[in-house]
Formats: structure tokens, sequence, C-alpha cells
């Protein structure tokens, strides 16, 4: 089956990781998430990390606007669809960047092979997590998102700046292929055989409505599992107890499950990805997701609240 850009896939998923392993981290001494005074105490140490504001909205306004007019002091700005995603196309709204062209926006943006990143966006995580996704993917495991993201770090009194930041480049080397990837057929094959979760939005799943892409509904076999449901009603990931209870809902509780993700462009499941992370499952990411899967017309289409069959 075909390959994502930047990275092998076999039967589905990428072939240099185990799919469905639980409990073990490729970092296990840093987890994904950095709290507002955990990332004040790193930012005045030694070595502090490199910030990038991710700030984005599904029909602007511009995430530089936002970013513009108030942003922690010294993170420099990377855009979701210049830098965190290739040319929307067959492949989806936002596929996967080429490696080269992501490592060049990861070295504008100041990151380095010897350094550490904090991602954030406005609050609930979900564009920071496609950039945690993202570097991680690329072989880059020093990675963090400031868990509540801007409004916690305001909120908390810390100091904002209105200053656009230019960063020293740094040299990162992108290796692809470094966490799980399902195209269109191994996403089938999860929704047959393992577990398939959508994480966009209840009506989106059902078909009631479809604000974005061409047509509605869900892939057949998938549960549905909305991203919001990850965060608490400020923005905060759950703690790891109510997400594990959580998934353990949808069926997802041991290490011999095979678990996938999709949203509609591959943007929100990463943050579901994130959530898996922080109860030990590495799950699949179908980067194309809905907008790909609707590409090919042959493929199936399942509406309403149940998964429909997985043939």
């Amino acid at each position: 089956m075909p390959a994502e850009a930047g990275g092998e896939v076999m039967s589905g998923v990428a072939a240099d990781v185990p799919s469905g392993t639980v409990g073990v981290r490729s970092d296990a001494d840093c987890s994904p998430l950095i709290t507002v005074a955990e990332l004040v105490d790193v930012l005045a140490g030694d070595a502090p990390p490199t910030l990038i504001d991710v700030r984005w909205r599904l029909g602007g306004p511009p995430g530089i606007d936002s970013y513009r007019a108030g942003h922690l002091p010294g993170a420099v700005y990377v855009d979701l669809d210049a830098a965190l995603a290739g040319p929307p196309g067959p492949g989806g709204r936002h596929p996967l960047p080429e490696a080269a062209d992501f490592a060049a926006a990861m070295r504008i943006a100041g990151v380095g092979n010897r350094g550490s990143v904090v991602v954030y966006d406005d609050g609930d995580s979900t564009i920071a997590a496609r950039a945690w996704w993202l570097l991680r993917y690329f072989g880059y495991h020093r990675v963090r998102v400031l868990d509540g993201g801007f409004r916690a770090w305001e909120s908390a009194g810390q100091p904002v700046s209105s200053q656009d930041v230019t960063a020293v480049p740094g040299d990162f080397a992108a290796k692809p292929g470094r966490l799980l990837v399902l195209d269109a057929d191994g996403a089938a094959d999860v929704a047959r055989s393992g577990i398939l979760l959508d994480a966009r939005a209840p009506a989106r799943y059902r078909g009631e409505t479809e604000p974005v892409d061409a047509v509605a509904g869900h892939i057949p076999g998938a549960l549905s599992a909305p991203t919001a449901e990850n965060v608490t009603s400020v923005g905060f990931f759950r703690p790891a107890a109510e997400l594990q209870a959580r998934f353990a809902s949808l069926g997802i509780e041991g290490s011999a499950d095979t678990v996938g993700v999709y949203c509609g462009s591959g943007v929100t499941a990463a943050h579901e990805v994130l959530a898996l992370e922080l109860i030990g499952v590495h799950a699949a990411l179908y980067v194309g997701s809905w907008s790909n899967w609707i590409a090919d017309r042959d493929r199936p289409v399942a509406t309403g609240p149940q998964p429909g069959r997985a043939a």
C-alpha cells in the first residue's frame, strides 16, 4: 500500500514501531506535557527550551494576528498550513509535509538537535498536539506541549510580549517514520481488526453536518471519540485516571489493542494520539483522515450513531 510522505508504512502502520504497545515511551523521562509552573522554572534554567507558538483556527483569523497581539516572551510563530502540513490535495487537507520542508521550517524556528522544545496554542492543545506529533514523527523526542496553552500562561499572570521574534537558526535534521502512521487501507484494516477512533464532533461522525468536507459520515467500523472529551472546560488535559476510564469505555485497555485515530484532516486526531500517549497507549495516526478517505469515491461511508459495518 502507498507510503505516506516522509515515512515507510507496512500493513498501514509505520514499520519500525510496534503497534498497540502500552506503558513504554521513547523518552521515558519526559512527559508530553508541561505545566505553566514547570515552564517558568525551565525557562529560568541554564538550557531554556525553544518556544513555538502554533495558534491557528479553522476559518481564521490568522494565528499570526494572535501571536502579534501577545505571546510568550521569546516564542517564535509557526503556521500550521505553511509548516505543519504539505499542500492540500488527494492526500488530505493537511497531509504530512516533506521531511526537508519540515526540517527547514523547524531550523528557522530555532529547533536544534541537542535542545528541547515547548509548543503551545490558544488553550486546548489541538494545534500544539499536531506540532508535537510531527516533531516526534520526524525523530525529535524532547518536545512538550504547554498544558492549557496561552490562556493558562496569561491567566497565571506570566509576562506576555508583542514583539516578533527571529530565532537563531537551529540544526534540526528530520528522521521520518518514528511514530505509527496509517494510510486509508491501514485505517480500514484497523476498523476491522482493532479499534479505530473518529476524533471529530459527534454530529460530523453521525453525518448530520459536515462544515468542511464534501461528504458527511464516518469510516465504517470507526467509533466516535470526540477530541473535546480529552480536556476540561478550560482546556487542560484530564487526569490520567479519567482518560483511562474514557478510553476503556471504548474498549482500549491492554497491550493487545491495535488503535488508530483519524479526524477531518489529521490535526485534531493528533490530539487524541497525545491523550492516549498520556496513558501509555501508542496509537497510529491516519494523517490523511476523512479528507483523504472521501477522495476515493469507491471507499464506503457510514452514517448514524453506530460504527456501521467494516466490510
